[in-house]
């Protein structure tokens, strides 16, 4: 798949089957994300993979997060857990070398988590980046082990999709968004 191609026809995924997909395609994935520009070459990425049974850890930081807010169905929130066979936690772990600008390292990680989503479009999966409320909640930062420095990007939930993908987003073209400076 051209570059272009891939850009393009890129959609969010929510829908997938549940079919297991081999550790060798999540790998290449992994291998994708770790060639995103970073300045420095600081590599301020970490990744947890959560498959099979290991996503339990997930929805069971979904419910408790729900749970302190409110009386919740505990196994409701486990099970979005389980909306993909695999689900990638993206932690933002910025270097502490002098002269590093912290958002530099967050623009970075998102870099790996973009050729993440084109990766896996490319090779036939479906995948979408979820984040919200309770990926910064403190118990989330426990469940996974960050440390106060660290914080969670996002989890790129995985899958084969169902059906066919969306049709394009509309979106506004370039030059709406463009001030060109010449000399």
């Amino acid at each position: 798949m051209e570059i272009w191609e891939a850009i393009n026809g890129r959609r969010s995924i929510g829908k997938v089957k549940s079919d297991i997909v081999e550790k060798a395609i999540i790998e290449k994935l992994l291998d994708a994300a770790v060639m995103a520009p970073c300045h420095g070459m600081t590599e301020p990425w970490r990744f947890i993979v959560m498959r099979g049974e290991g996503r339990r850890k997930l929805g069971e930081a979904y419910a408790r997060i729900a749970g302190a807010e409110a009386s919740v169905d505990s196994e409701a929130y486990i099970k979005k857990a389980y909306r993909a066979p695999v689900v990638i936690a993206v932690i933002c772990s910025p270097s502490n070398r002098p002269g590093m600008v912290r958002i530099e390292e967050f623009a970075a990680v998102h870099a790996a988590v973009q050729n993440m989503l084109l990766t896996a479009h490319a090779l036939g999966l479906g995948a979408i980046w979820r984040s919200g409320e309770p990926m910064y909640h403190p118990a989330m930062k426990a469940t996974f082990g960050l440390d106060n420095n660290e914080e969670m990007v996002g989890f790129i939930y995985i899958g084969y999709p169902v059906g066919t993908t969306p049709a394009p987003t509309r979106r506004k073209g370039a030059s709406a968004v463009t001030e060109w400076v010449d000399v």
